[in-house]
């Protein structure tokens, strides 16, 4: 490129500067404005990460860390993510499943042989996208984990016949974390440290059942009356918003499953208003380029939103329900898309 040339470009890049920075600031402080009148009229309660192109763009806290109201939030907080978390179940199926220790297309008894004659018909392809046909949870007969197993093990029919029909329940995921303690020799949330949180860097995350942990936003409704304490059973994740962007840029990088894996996950049942393991995951030519998923657990509500072809994610975590996070996550987006 001839001298005059290079001196031109460089001149309009450096003009360009300040009106990009502008804008960029603008749009940040649009931002601000929309999650202070969402903390102030009540609408969220929590904690917020908005990051693009690898940078934070905005990272802030708003409201308490329980119901009494005497905690301020900040960045340290760690919230119970709800369904988000089903995604840590599925990726140890996919990584045993990469070290050749078992199929998705395995039947559940070849795993634990003691369950009813269903086991013979369920996949753990099933499990993952919520066509097993096994009924739900008995909650009010459960206080641990091996409360859970035995309903299981007392599970006399299906519901549906396997891979014809969807049902999202929580038996499916409780299913899978006992298939991965069967094969591994070792408790899930065990599992999960070593070969999920540890290699993401997820240094603040942990996973029920734990106690005297600091930095817990405890939940509590629109009343002000504060969550039951979890029950001593395995799975439920409390983490920050940078710990969940670290999860989500992990997966996304194909650092904990190949991208293969991370494509099966992301299928789901061909009818209208299902999930799949990782909630909702759209794919052009196998290749991810959106995903969201949103948790809900008691007071507790989640939700991440990742468009890769824009290099952008929102994270939205909070401890007093409202039901508004995808509305926020809305508008934080139209802000940044220039659009009312």
């Amino acid at each position: 490129m001839p001298y005059y040339k290079q001196l031109a470009f460089i001149l309009t890049f450096l003009l360009l500067l300040p009106n990009h920075s502008f804008a960029q600031s603008k749009k940040i402080h649009q931002i601000d404005s929309l999650m202070k009148r969402s903390g102030e009229s009540g609408d969220f309660n929590g904690n917020v990460l908005v990051v693009q192109k690898n940078t934070i763009l905005y990272n802030a806290s708003f409201g308490f860390a329980d119901a009494a109201k005497t905690e301020k939030l900040t960045a340290d907080y760690r919230f119970n993510i709800g369904s988000i978390t089903k995604e840590f179940s599925a990726v140890a199926l996919a990584q045993l499943q990469e070290q050749g220790k078992l199929k998705f297309e395995d039947k559940v008894s070849r795993y634990i042989p003691e369950l009813p004659y269903w086991a013979h018909e369920v996949k753990i392809k099933d499990l993952l996208q919520y066509t097993s046909g096994i009924p739900n949870v008995n909650w009010k007969k459960i206080k641990n984990d091996k409360d859970l197993f035995e309903g299981l093990q007392l599970v006399d029919s299906l519901d549906f016949k396997s891979g014809t029909h969807y049902d999202y329940n929580n038996n499916n995921i409780f299913l899978r974390q006992f298939i991965v303690e069967r094969l591994t020799g070792m408790p899930f949330k065990m599992y999960a440290e070593k070969n999920i949180f540890k290699p993401c860097k997820m240094t603040s995350s942990v996973m029920t059942p734990f106690e005297n942990e600091k930095n817990i936003a405890k939940g509590f409704n629109k009343d002000l009356i504060a969550d039951k304490a979890d029950l001593p059973i395995t799975g439920g994740t409390y983490l920050t918003t940078h710990d969940l962007l670290k999860w989500s840029d992990c997966l996304h990088a194909n650092k904990v499953i190949n991208a293969n894996s991370l494509f099966e996950l992301g299928q789901q049942f061909d009818l209208p208003e299902t999930q799949s393991s990782l909630g909702l995951a759209k794919f052009k030519n196998k290749k991810l380029t959106e995903h969201i998923h949103d948790g809900r657990a008691g007071s507790y509500e989640a939700l991440l939103v990742s468009d890769l072809d824009k290099n952008l994610t929102i994270i939205l975590l909070g401890n007093n329900y409202h039901g508004k996070l995808f509305e926020i996550s809305d508008a934080i987006q139209s802000i940044l898309k220039d659009k009312k």
